[in-house]
Formats: C-alpha cells, sequence, structure tokens
C-alpha cells in the first residue's frame, strides 16, 4: 500500500481545496461568544470607593467561539454557503455574535433568540505587554444555568429535516458539559443519529466533549482522552499508543461510522474502513493550542465532503490545526495559502 506522503501532494491538496467554494455546510450547536479584554498595567487606577486596583481596559475584541470557531475555519478555509444552527439569548453579546456571524456570510435564518437563554460567552482578560498565553488573565463564562427549552430543540431539528436535502456536511458541535443545557441534548443527539442513518449521502460530523458515546452512525472527531473516558487528564499525559488504536477500532464499530482520534504529538489515529495513523506537523516554538480542535474538525470535515480519504481528511485537519496553534493569544484560522505551506513542511518531514 502507498504511503500517504506518495500521493497526498501539492496537486490533491489545490484539487480538494478548489472544491470547498461549492460545498453546503450547515454547523449545529452551541455557539459561544469569545470576547477579548485587553488591559495595560501601566493604565490601572485605584477605586475611589474601595482601594483596590481599577484594571483599564484599552481594547475589545470579539469573535464567534465554541462553534462559531468551526465557522471561521470553515470560511478561512474558502467554505462559502453557511448555515448556522443554535440559540442565543435576547441580549448584547447575541446581537454582537449575530453581527459576527452576519460579516462571515453565514446565513442566520436558523439561528434562533430566546428569551428563557443567555448567550453564552467567554470574556478573557489579557495583558497587552505580554505576548501569548504568557498574558493571558483569569477567564469569566457566562452560561445558561437551566435546561435548553424543549421548543429550541424541537425547531432546531425541524431546521435540520429542512435544511438535510441541500447539504453536503452537517457538523455538530457539542461545546456544554452540563447534560440538556446545550443544543446536542441526549434526545437531540438520538434524533440525529436516526437521520445519519437515514441519509448516508451526506456527511454528518460530531465533536463531543462529554458525549462522544452516545453518538451512532455520525463521524466522529476525539481527543485520546475523551477516547479513554479521562475527564481531567494530567500534564504530559497520554493514552499508549496500542491501548489507543484498539479502542478507537472497537469504537468505531460500535458507532457504525469512522472515527478521527487526535493524540497531539502523535499525530492523528483514523479507525474505520481505512485505518491509518496520520503523523502531524512538526512545529517548533511557542503554540497556544486553544481551538485546535476545532480548526482540525474545520479541514477534515471539508476535505471529508469534498471527496477526500479518510487519512487525507485527517491529513488537511492536521495542516489546519498546526497552523492556528502559532497563533498565540487568539483562537486563530487557516488559509488555503497557509495550508499549502504546511503540507511542504510536512511532506518533508516525513522524507
Amino acid at each position: 500500500m502507498k504511503r500517504l506522503v506518495d500521493t497526498f501532494d501539492s496537486a490533491r491538496l489545490q484539487a480538494l481545496l478548489a472544491r470547498f467554494e461549492a460545498l453546503r455546510v450547515a454547523v449545529l450547536g452551541d455557539f459561544f461568544l469569545d470576547q477579548y479584554f485587553e488591559i495595560d498595567p501601566a493604565c490601572v487606577e485605584t477605586s475611589v470607593e474601595t482601594g483596590r486596583p481599577a484594571h483599564q481596559v484599552t481594547a475589545v475584541r470579539h469573535a464567534p467561539g465554541a462553534a462559531g470557531t468551526v465557522v471561521n475555519n470553515l470560511v478561512a478555509l474558502g467554505v462559502q454557503s453557511i448555515a448556522v444552527l443554535g440559540v442565543t439569548g435576547d441580549d448584547g453579546n447575541g446581537w454582537s455574535l449575530r453581527r459576527d456571524l452576519t460579516a462571515l456570510g453565514c446565513d442566520l435564518t436558523h439561528l434562533l433568540t430566546d428569551d428563557a437563554c443567555v448567550t453564552p460567552t467567554y470574556l478573557k482578560t489579557q495583558d497587552r505587554t505580554l505576548p501569548g498565553l504568557e498574558g493571558e488573565r483569569d477567564r469569566f463564562d457566562i452560561k445558561n444555568r437551566t435546561p435548553l427549552p424543549g421548543r429550541v430543540s424541537e425547531a432546531l431539528l425541524a431546521s435540520v429535516d429542512r435544511l438535510l436535502p441541500a447539504l453536503d456536511a452537517l457538523i455538530m458541535m457539542d461545546q456544554v458539559p452540563e447534560e440538556g443545557y446545550g443544543v446536542l441534548s441526549p434526545p437531540m443527539i438520538d434524533a440525529l443519529s436516526e437521520r445519519a442513518k437515514r441519509n448516508p449521502q451526506t456527511l454528518f460530523w460530531a465533536d463531543s466533549r462529554r458525549r462522544i458515546r452516545r453518538y451512532r452512525h455520525i463521524t466522529l472527531k476525539a481527543n485520546q482522552f475523551e477516547l479513554a473516558g479521562v475527564a481531567a487528564p494530567l500534564p504530559g499525559a497520554s493514552v499508549p499508543d496500542e491501548a489507543l488504536s484498539n479502542a478507537a477500532e472497537v469504537f468505531a464499530a460500535q458507532v457504525g461510522a469512522p472515527v478521527f482520534v487526535t493524540a497531539e504529538a502523535r499525530g492523528v489515529r483514523v479507525a474505520g474502513p481505512l485505518s491509518a495513523t496520520v503523523p502531524p506537523v512538526r512545529v517548533t516554538g511557542p503554540i497556544d493550542p486553544t481551538g485546535a480542535g476545532d480548526a482540525f474538525t474545520a479541514g477534515a470535515a471539508a476535505a471529508l465532503a469534498a471527496g477526500a480519504t479518510h487519512p487525507e481528511a485527517a491529513l488537511m485537519g492536521n495542516l489546519a490545526a498546526s497552523v492556528t496553534i502559532r497563533q498565540l493569544g487568539t483562537t486563530g484560522t487557516a488559509a488555503p495559502s497557509d495550508l499549502v505551506a504546511a503540507l511542504a513542511l510536512w511532506r518533508e518531514q516525513q522524507s
């Protein structure tokens, strides 16, 4: 059997990327707003009322997060037809999130607003004098503290049914750990699994932090610890190669669909009809892994929808992630030109 490095060259990459523009993709899941407050320590003041430091925000920026990070990456890769399916609150953060998604060219017809919800938001404070992760300070989260109303789930499932006949791919992003508080509740997952079984012509792809084993007939992306059921891995921990490979193959058989398992420096294990281990792009210097899994999902899922094999899709996901981890202090994206450069580096590393 030929090695991937022998068959996947720049021409093959460019051929797949050229098909991205025509893809019809929907992203269903938990859409957050990522909001960044840049703080300048030189401007700190003392509160007259409390005597405590009053840190001064000198710049504010925001972007779609969680499921929105996948959207950011799909757009950067050249996908032009993207429908977003989710829910926001009737609040200022929801307005900002909608404005950002509109600027990306997304179809927001199926992004609901519900008075019982708040728009999930990550408030990230950064010391503007320190680069990348070094400058990150405490994060403040705004999340829904009550279960998602049933009417929202019903409306979103109806939207899936309306869109499905025309879709090349439905990407599901299950971000909220509390069961029933996010879009992808267990009943919603079961309903989508049923639709995936009935519609094999459409790629169903899911990334779930806590409920990965609930999905059936859906191509899954998991990291090594999610596959092994390790909720809080220790720094430097890893799942042994043989155990990882065996667990992935067993899980793929249970799911009835391919499974892509990311394992950091060891690359990606693809389990299913075309099982393979795809080496990563080795990068040097400081990295920021925030959003790397979302970049992988965007690259791999779009590649599959465009006709890539499973190993090819894993490589394209790796290429995208290798670009974004070098963008410090932000949830980055990868453009087609970035993937071309990353592929050249990867091919050199395999020789």
